[in-house]
């Protein structure tokens, strides 16, 4: 059982005011909080450590090495990588999907075709709609259902042994929708395709075991994990980072330069061009080791307990409709009232210090359709309450009353 009232003490935000009322923060999808824990491992790093790593040989430089690689370790560990090495370090989910885009197009060819779902982020639709434009490859696209859910029987009829690669999200970032990757991910290898997975709204729900799931790829941002904003990390089996080519050059990435011919380092290095974000890459370690002192399975129970009371508390609104209404779905609640704009909503909420997001989500496609512009999104995370869920629940009926 979580001590949600100790929890919040780690995170200094949480006791500030908006607009005269205490912080009523529900827009973790987005970004979540950052604990002192976090914040000081930064203050510490640009404090104690502050060098450029993988060059030096003065102390600041190889322990600031050494740290930034120790968080690559607790990163594998986490997430149950075979290699080290087969983590990279990114500036986020946007970067590491790009990443993997442009690695296939010497690959792809027309005539092949490559599958996304309809559930997902702009960042998982456009990278790879300019591989198609790129290489002549055409775009399929799983539909959903009413209920926010993948149609797994479409999904079949859209492979085939043209199928090159397969994008999905582990988690929908507009719906809270829970999709099923095992499956996706085994149907996909048995037509010999390759499997991305975004995980950026499953990591800080859950912990996937790349290894169990047997995915070519799997993506995440720190900052919903906890962590800095900026940086985030690509996991990729070993055999298909060696395939791939480099995504940029310049520093760190090379084995040796001449003017005629450039050899690239071994992996990861590969992939990491440039002076990275050294201290984010060094506190996402920091805020795992957080996440994983509550435990996974602990966040999971409470969450799923403050999506149940929300869920109910919001449907006794009336003229209040929840979009996204799947049996597998995590602590997210997206939703509209009959007849008022999500951004009306939105605003009279942060007038009452209440922080929901609005919008299509970057989901476009979702909001499409549903026939709906947007929808007013709150998204729950291990130090919220339900006490807080009653201030949204009062802020809700406020606004309807004021904009009805």
């Amino acid at each position: 059982m979580l001590n949600v009232e100790n929890i919040r003490k780690d995170f200094p935000i949480l006791s500030r005011k908006v607009n005269g009322k205490p912080l009523v923060y529900f827009d973790n999808a987005a970004t979540s909080q950052t604990p002192q824990q976090v914040i000081n491992a930064i203050v510490n790093y640009y404090s104690n450590y502050n060098a450029n790593i993988h060059r030096g040989v003065h102390t600041l430089s190889q322990e600031a090495t050494d740290l930034y690689e120790e968080s690559r370790k607790k990163i594998q560990a986490h997430f149950n990588a075979k290699f080290s090495h087969e983590i990279i370090f990114t500036s986020g989910t946007t970067h590491s999907i790009n990443l993997v885009a442009n690695g296939f197009s010497s690959s792809l060819k027309k005539g092949d075709n490559i599958i996304v779902s309809a559930l997902e982020h702009h960042s998982n639709i456009v990278p790879w709609q300019m591989l198609c434009e790129r290489t002549g490859a055409t775009l399929n696209v799983i539909p959903m259902n009413n209920e926010g859910e993948l149609v797994m029987t479409a999904y079949d009829k859209l492979l085939s042994k043209n199928t090159k690669l397969v994008f999905c999200n582990h988690i929908s970032n507009a719906l809270g929708t829970i999709n099923p990757i095992e499956t996706i991910i085994e149907k996909a290898h048995a037509v010999g395709a390759a499997v991305l997975i975004d995980g950026a709204q499953a990591c800080p729900h859950l912990k996937p075991d790349v290894q169990a799931l047997n995915v070519d790829f799997y993506v995440t941002s720190a900052h919903k994990m906890c962590g800095p904003t900026g940086v985030g990390m690509l996991y990729g089996k070993e055999a298909w980072l060696k395939k791939l080519p480099p995504y940029q050059g310049g520093g760190e990435m090379i084995a040796e330069v001449t003017f005629e011919k450039t050899t690239y380092a071994d992996l990861p290095h590969k992939f990491e061009a440039g002076t990275p974000n050294i201290a984010g890459g060094i506190v996402f370690g920091t805020a795992i080791d957080y996440m994983n002192s509550i435990g996974f399975e602990a966040i999971a129970n409470y969450e799923n307990d403050l999506l149940q009371y929300a869920t109910k508390k919001l449907l006794d609104i009336e003229g209040l409709k929840i979009y996204g209404t799947s049996k597998q779905k995590t602590s997210v609640l997206s939703f509209n009232l009959e007849g008022i704009h999500p951004y009306d909503v939105g605003s009279i909420l942060d007038k009452l210090g209440i922080a929901v997001r609005t919008g299509h989500h970057c989901a476009q496609p979702i909001m499409d359709f549903y026939k709906i512009p947007g929808t007013v999104r709150a998204s729950f995370a291990f130090y919220n309450t339900k006490a807080e869920i009653d201030i949204l629940a009062e802020g809700i009926k406020k606004a309807k009353m004021m904009l009805s």
